[in-house]
């Protein structure tokens, strides 16, 4: 990259308008975005796609240290500071999320450089190009406008005050205190580019962080590690694709879970599984219009695969092109390939089912009556449970082997059928279809207790006949196959705190090296945070709430995790940041904020008998 050497995971922020999002360093580049979403063609790629394939930079003339770097409290807004010889120089940045009922461009990006204590000397450094091809656009200026298209792709960007600014170079401001540099940034696809006045920008940008402070502001006060959680959340909602309700697994592709190595997927699409946990995750903190947002479009995502519960789907519910490679990238810390499309998406993964019937059973639980058609949908994905949970499935970790009998998935199947149940109870449901779930409910629970168990260790394995353990299987505790005081469950939590133990408050999510691929991986982000719901859940509120401290401390300086950690070093390993890390976040704040209001903090004592995963009485 030139002007900056490569940029650590951890040192990027996220400022995001809930249609796509960005990454920025620290030294106030923009490295990666796509548009018109989340997952169309980056525009700024540089962060995987090398020198030329993008950036967009605003910040100190000359490299200078970063005095304070924060997200405005309870907002998206972000603003990072720099010492410059005597003066002091802040980028504020965001963009629009609210556009309804005004002619604007689908995407606003609002940057402004502020001096204060005299002149600070800064660089705009503004090179888009788009896609694979890296393609340079054709550029042209009307005035203070520069404006860069591509086809049906246009983008524009105005500055005020104005200066001489070209694409591809950088040039040198100086900016003055009480005369703030703004600069606004718009694309628009297949639409006319309306060019946006900066000042009137700037105020839209205003507008838009009162309106996520408002919504931050309802969050409960209560919550342990209160302001991290509405940093989590706030990330849940920067990465939900508004148009469609669809929440995106991460903003980027390809993000490395080894350095160098070949573990480098594309994440730009939508998990049920992950829109399931954030169901949980916003009706705990009382955000019911946003859990149900992502039923809704959970829903009708899978109604053309009905009662098939497909692995992912694009940000409209459609059905992820092939993974290629873009052989000519060099990746991320030279890690390669860098991939498109995601191969996960043929997979059979059974464990899917009993994330998505929980979320419906939460939602009805908390007064959510499902319409006619998502209860057919729903009873659909339990009738095709009972049909096959006996087969070998890819498990939660996409294992790209053979299928296998995984403990965790047969545990998912039973909670799909008890939820179904539960669920039934409260609509019109035949004798016998119940009847029917209810007996493949118990021989789930009987082969599970039979064959997922180990004897000699006494606690649940990866998969039958192994003597692996799965960090998934923390979720014993939330499900009610077994009791919450059965030596089972505890000695499963302990087993598998001790043997995929990974430092500090980490676990693995697996023993490292035994997934089928070349190379290693970090400790996986969420099991860390499954395993202190677990604590909290059996009583153990001293361990939870020391875990999820340190937990809240290996966060980057702006509360973000990506998928992995290194180890050795808390480096963030892998694509950031990942909306499935968040939820868990916030799910194991809710399990132990729900748990400490009942339990004491005794050997032994047991928590208020909840089963719902999410960890809420």
């Amino acid at each position: 990259m030139p002007t900056t050497t490569r940029r650590p995971i951890g040192d990027y922020g996220l400022i995001g308008d809930t249609r796509t999002a960005a990454l920025v360093s620290s030294d106030g580049s923009i490295d990666w975005m796509c548009v018109p979403r989340f997952d169309g063609d980056p525009i700024f790629g540089r962060l995987v796609g090398g020198s030329t394939a993008g950036f967009f930079r605003a910040g100190p003339a000359r490299p200078k240290r970063v005095m304070r770097r924060r997200y405005r409290a309870g907002t998206a807004t972000l603003e990072t500071t720099w010492e410059t010889d005597g003066a002091w120089l802040t980028l504020i940045e965001g963009m629009v999320a609210e556009l309804e009922g005004r002619l604007l461009p689908t995407t606003i990006l609002v940057r402004r450089l502020i001096a204060e204590g005299g002149p600070a000397d800064a660089v705009i450094e503004f090179d888009p190009r788009l896609g694979q091809a890296r393609a340079a656009p054709r550029v042209e200026k009307r005035g203070r406008v520069v404006t860069c298209s591509w086809g049906t792709l246009a983008a524009a960007l105005t500055t005020s005050p104005r200066f001489p600014l070209e694409a591809g170079r950088p040039v040198r401001v100086t900016v003055q205190p009480g005369s703030p540099l703004t600069m606004v940034f718009a694309v628009a696809n297949r639409e006319p580019l309306v060019y946006v006045d900066p000042i009137s920008a700037w105020s839209l940008l205003q507008i838009d962080e009162q309106r996520w402070g408002a919504w931050s502001q309802e969050i409960d006060a209560d919550l342990p590690f209160r302001d991290a959680v509405v940093r989590s959340l706030l990330t849940l909602r920067l990465l939900t694709y508004s148009p469609s309700g669809a929440p995106v697994a991460a903003p980027t592709t390809s993000l490395p879970e080894q350095l160098g190595g070949i573990r480098n997927w594309d994440y730009r699409f939508s998990w049920p599984r992950d829109a399931s946990i954030g169901i949980g995750a916003f009706l705990g903190v009382g955000k019911h219009r946003e859990a149900r947002s992502f039923l809704a479009w959970l829903l009708h995502a899978s109604r053309v695969d009905r009662p098939r519960l497909p692995v992912l789907l694009t940000l409209y519910g459609k059905h992820p092109r092939h993974e290629r490679t873009f052989d000519d990238w060099p990746g991320y810390a030279e890690s390669r390939p860098v991939r498109v499309g995601n191969g996960a998406a043929d997979q059979h993964q059974l464990d899917t089912y009993g994330w998505v019937l929980d979320a419906a059973w939460l939602l009805t639980r908390d007064g959510h009556r499902l319409y006619s058609e998502t209860w057919r949908a729903v009873a659909g994905f339990a009738d095709r449970v009972a049909r096959r949970w006996r087969e070998a499935d890819a498990g939660i970790w996409e294992i790209r082997d053979e299928p296998k009998q995984h403990v965790h998935s047969k545990l998912m199947a039973w909670l799909a059928l008890d939820r179904a149940l539960r669920i039934a109870d409260t609509r019109r449901c035949s004798a016998r279809r119940c009847e029917h779930w209810r007996t493949e409910r118990e021989a789930i629970a009987d082969e599970v207790r039979s064959r997922g168990f180990d004897p000699e260790t006494g606690c649940y394995t990866r998969s039958y006949g192994s003597d692996d353990l799965d960090s998934a299987v923390l979720v014993l505790p939330f499900i009610g196959i077994e009791p919450l005081d059965s030596p089972r469950v505890r000695a499963t939590i302990d087993a598998i705190a001790r043997e995929l133990d990974a430092g500090g408050p980490l676990l693995y999510r697996y023993p490292p090296g035994r997934d089928g691929l070349p190379g290693t991986e970090g400790a996986f982000v969420p099991c860390a945070f499954w395993l202190v719901q677990a604590l909290a859940q059996t009583g153990r509120i001293t361990e939870a709430t020391d875990r999820l401290d340190a937990l809240v401390q290996l966060a980057t300086p702006l509360g973000l995790y990506a998928e992995e950690l290194d180890p050795t070093s808390g480096a963030h390993l892998g694509n950031y940041p990942q909306a499935l890390t968040h939820a868990a976040f916030v799910r194991a704040a809710l399990t132990l904020r729900d748990n400490t209001r009942h339990s004491p903090d005794e050997p032994g004592s047991s928590p208020a008998q909840t089963l719902d995963f999410n960890g809420m009485t």
